[in-house]
């Protein structure tokens, strides 16, 4: 398969997967009790909480939409497209080292489910950030 057929459907799916990570990201309100969780913040610090998942969500979808519809413009490399890839993909591969880093497998709540939907989230944060970044190397001709 070449590069640029592999890239093709890489692209694609990685829209597609933005929606996805969307879909877990609505349930982490109840997921993780967020109605009690945060009622010992104060009022001023639960709003942060609340639009700072806003916007990440906002961010999320534009992502998303942004990789379908200009999806041509990301294969043919054009600059502009290669910059959004660029901060996507380093979007994606800081959030990969903070999992990594920061965040502890002992903070995240117990039970089967969340073990594997934390397997299922970081191995596409992954696959974003191999995307997005590998697609700006290509076009950088690196490979």
């Amino acid at each position: 398969m070449s590069l640029t057929r592999a890239f093709d459907i890489a692209l694609w799916l990685a829209g597609i997967g933005h929606f996805c990570i969307l879909g877990a990201s609505l349930q982490i309100p109840f997921r993780f009790h967020w109605k009690d969780e945060l009622a010992k913040l104060s009022r001023f610090n639960r709003k942060l909480m609340w639009v700072y998942s806003g916007f990440t969500l906002y961010v999320i979808i534009t992502f998303g939409t942004l990789t379908l519809r200009f999806h041509s413009e990301f294969l043919r490399g054009e600059p502009i497209a290669l910059g959004l890839a660029l901060f996507i993909g380093g979007f994606w591969f800081i959030r990969l080292i903070l999992d990594f880093a920061y965040y502890k497998n002992a903070d995240w709540p117990k039970g089967v489910s969340f073990v594997v939907g934390h397997i299922l989230l970081d191995s596409l944060f992954v696959a974003l950030t191999v995307t997005y970044l590998g697609l700006v190397i290509w076009h950088l001709d690196f490979l």
